[in-house]
């Protein structure tokens, strides 16, 4: 009888992958419908960038965490001590090398800020790598102690950035050729905002890519899946997930110099500071979703933008107000998980 069964065609093979569209038209939507309500296009244009370069610092620092409980099942809620780390480590570079910084020359500016990128994500990679070594890795699959026991290494690291770098704020300004802003038409753009969605772009491009596309995205996604099957084929998962602890950390001091010359001033408690905004983007993206957490991040930060402008009162609630929207819609979070 299986002589007379009929061959499957190769385009039969596997039904397509069905697209989760209605996520991907959140933030236009939300764009456009402001539009009307601000009334005014240059300070639409100049509330929208402003919410969008916001968006992106803040899926900076997200991703990372996103990255880690999406992979590793760790719930890391030591993640701003690596933000804060990763600001103060960055003056190191910054502070000696200030006069490249008040040159008027985008070049030697940006030149001097990719040392300090470099700087600050290698001192948290280190630290994260640390972090996992002795603090993670005697707690996994055990979520309340990886609570206390993370919350008790950020409180830690704060008090040794007050050891090493002292208890006063410092200050981080702006490098000059990112001061001010580039004026079209009546709206301003700041400088500065443009340079953060565009390496928010990056990593958000670079981050799908590599879990996507890449063989060690795939070992590490299958690892999660079936950590047994990826080691019996030779391939030594916790290394893996240490390198993923590493880069998770690497990204939080990537935001938080980011963070740190958006506002222009440090504190050892700055990333403690974001961890709220943090937490909400990972549950409106949907835990362990990157594409989620970009998504979430930005409707967040327009959200905030927009009802700061619209609405000061209600400003200080809009991203509970938007956590509890896409919950309703749906519980899981934008991924569909």
């Amino acid at each position: 009888m299986s002589d007379n069964l009929p061959a499957p065609s190769a385009s039969a093979a596997l039904p397509p992958i069905p697209r989760d569209i209605p996520p991907l038209l959140l933030v236009p939507a939300l764009m456009l419908a402001m539009l009307p309500l601000v009334g005014s296009l240059p300070t639409w244009v100049t509330l929208t960038m402003a919410g969008l370069a916001m968006g992106m610092m803040i899926f900076i620092m997200s991703s990372g965490l996103t990255l880690v409980f999406g992979l590793m099942d760790v719930l890391n809620f030591g993640h701003g001590a690596f933000i804060s780390v990763g600001a103060f480590a960055a003056t190191l570079v910054l502070l000696p090398m200030q006069g490249w910084l008040e040159a008027d020359s985008l070049g030697m500016n940006l030149a001097v800020l990719g040392l300090a990128v470099a700087m600050a994500m290698a001192v948290t990679a280190l630290l994260g790598w640390a972090f996992e070594r002795v603090i993670i890795m005697p707690v996994y699959g055990q979520h309340l102690k990886q609570i206390l026991i993370t919350m008790g290494g950020m409180i830690v690291v704060e008090q040794l950035i007050h050891v090493v770098w002292g208890a006063d704020h410092k200050p981080m300004p702006l490098p000059t050729a990112l001061r001010g802003a580039i004026v079209i038409g009546d709206a301003a753009i700041e400088k500065y905002r443009l340079l953060a969605v565009v390496v928010g772009l990056l990593v958000f491009v670079a981050l799908t890519l590599v879990l996507n596309r890449t063989k060690l995205g795939l070992l590490i996604r299958a690892g999660v899946e079936n950590g047994e099957m990826v080691e019996a084929l030779g391939y030594r998962i916790r290394r893996l997930f240490v390198a993923v602890f590493a880069a998770g950390s690497a990204l939080a001091g990537l935001g938080g110099v980011m963070w740190g010359l958006y506002k222009e001033t440090l504190t050892a408690s700055m990333g403690g500071e974001v961890m709220v905004m943090v937490f909400i983007t990972i549950i409106i993206g949907g835990l362990g979703s990157v594409g989620g957490c970009f998504i979430g991040a930005l409707l967040m930060a327009l959200t905030a933008n927009y009802a700061g402008f619209l609405a000061p009162k209600l400003a200080l609630v809009s991203h509970i107000v938007l956590m509890i929207a896409i919950l309703l819609w749906r519980p899981a979070g934008l991924s569909r998980k």
